[in-house]
């Protein structure tokens, strides 16, 4: 059966269910779930894996990277708390999937992908779709982007395998929230929710398992 948009929320309001007791929530908010529908996955596969599109799985890009699962989409955006009036910064930029969720959940997005072709592709694909509030780096996701901070969220789509890279939390208003795997492998990750309180002190609270290519300084050969 060729999966639909229809059949991938469902799975999703599904896994909701499963990890509702750690994220909070048993189901997404709607704003996320009309993101879901609104922002079409086909259009940031490659071609010969859109038959794959809508499979709740993640998908080969190119460059060692892959685009998200699209349940780990939807968990980490609405972790994110995003308003119509947020700032929000982007780590890791792939495809630019999470990227168009991100535009569209708040005022003003900021991306930085260490790929320059992955980044290059994404801000073509974003303009295609008339995306007009993303800002687009090549560079290092570890460093942030700290002439445009503070940021009321920042999602880290990569895993962080040692400690939360220092800039990032200083790049995070105080009332802000940050989504980031972290993890020393694939298979010993888990996706934490970071808060910054009004007084600058950081809280972590592990949310579930996941499995992310790692944050890396420099572009893999």
């Amino acid at each position: 059966m060729t999966d639909t948009i229809d059949s991938l929320i469902a799975e999703i309001e599904a896994e909701y269910g499963i990890v509702a007791e750690r994220i909070g929530k048993d189901k997404p908010d709607p704003r996320v779930l009309a993101a879901l529908r609104e922002v079409s996955r086909a259009e940031f596969v490659p071609a010969d894996r859109r038959a794959d599109a809508y499979a709740n799985r993640p998908l080969p890009i190119g460059f060692g990277q892959t685009i998200s699962q699209p349940f780990i989409v939807a968990v980490m955006s609405d972790m994110l708390a995003l308003t119509p009036d947020s700032r929000v910064l982007e780590i890791g930029t792939g495809c630019g999937y999470q990227t168009a969720f991100l535009a569209r959940l708040a005022k003003q997005a900021f991306t930085v992908e260490i790929v320059a072709e992955l980044s290059a592709a994404a801000k073509g694909r974003l303009a295609a779709l008339g995306v007009s509030n993303v800002e687009f780096r090549v560079g290092d996701g570890r460093q942030g982007w700290p002439e445009h901070a503070p940021y009321d969220a920042i999602i880290v789509t990569a895993a962080a395998t040692g400690e939360i890279p220092p800039a990032l939390l200083e790049q995070l208003k105080p009332g802000g929230r940050m989504v980031v795997p972290t993890g020393t492998s694939m298979l010993a990750q888990e996706l934490i929710l970071v808060t910054k309180d009004e007084g600058g002190r950081i809280a972590k609270r592990s949310l579930f398992p996941v499995a992310f290519v790692p944050l890396v300084k420099v572009r893999r050969a």
